[in-house]
């Protein structure tokens, strides 16, 4: 269950819960990945596999949506140099 408290980046991610953490991709770096959780309101929470406890960053559903649509574009490659 998420936090009565506003939901904002910075916050413990323990903080929105131990469910409904995914790993949308995984790479070969030791386990240490991005995982991902849809809140109620619609936003993205993302966190540090490796920190659970550690803070989370919150985007709104447009702000992630603008990402995905900006990277399938190729408007992140500078990304990786």
């Amino acid at each position: 269950m998420e936090s009565m408290r506003p939901v904002h980046t910075g916050m413990p991610a323990s903080e929105l819960g131990r469910e409904g953490w995914h790993k949308p991709w995984s790479g070969t770096n030791g386990g240490s990945c991005v995982e991902a959780k849809r809140l109620e309101d619609g936003s993205v929470a993302f966190r540090q596999s490796t920190d659970p406890e550690g803070p989370a960053l919150v985007y709104t559903r447009h702000e992630v949506l603008t990402f995905l649509e900006g990277v399938k574009q190729g408007q992140a490659d500078f990304l990786l140099g």
